[in-house]
């Protein structure tokens, strides 16, 4: 019989870089994680992702055990590696930060296929494209 699930976690932490502190303790500590062995655990199975943000989604189960799965890195993210910046326009319809072409906008949407909620890989960037004319970066 599987494990009923009694809480699901979803956090954003940097590849291969966890600590046990403000950020993880908290949430980690009121699911009855063992904050330790779950750092451990997470910095081993991510330490080829460093550098880059990694959402994971964690099942808890009712004896406490759980089950960690690793999502691509956030499409926006993504956008700012290709042009080079550290983040967004605050005003991103007056204020532009850069350009991306079709062809970065497709890598970007072929790497997070797996994630969006897409059924091909036009419909994924279309998806990209309208992160990025949010972010204040013109696509062309």
């Amino acid at each position: 019989m599987a494990k009923k699930v009694t809480k699901v976690l979803k956090l954003q932490i940097p590849g291969g870089k966890a600590v046990p502190g403000q950020q993880l303790g908290p949430v980690l500590g009121s699911a009855g994680i063992n904050i330790g062995e779950f750092v451990k655990r997470f910095n081993d199975e991510t330490k080829g992702r460093a550098g880059e943000i990694v959402p994971t989604v964690v099942e808890v189960y009712e004896d406490r055990t759980y089950h960690m799965i690793y999502k691509t890195e956030p499409a926006s993210n993504l956008i700012l590696k290709a042009l080079g910046k550290e983040s967004g326009s605050g005003k991103p319809n007056t204020s532009k930060i850069g350009t991306i072409t079709k062809k970065q906008v497709k890598e970007i949407a072929e790497k997070k296929m797996a994630d969006l909620n897409a059924n091909d890989i036009d419909a994924a960037m279309k998806i990209i494209e309208g992160s990025a004319r949010s972010m204040g970066v013109d696509v062309k």
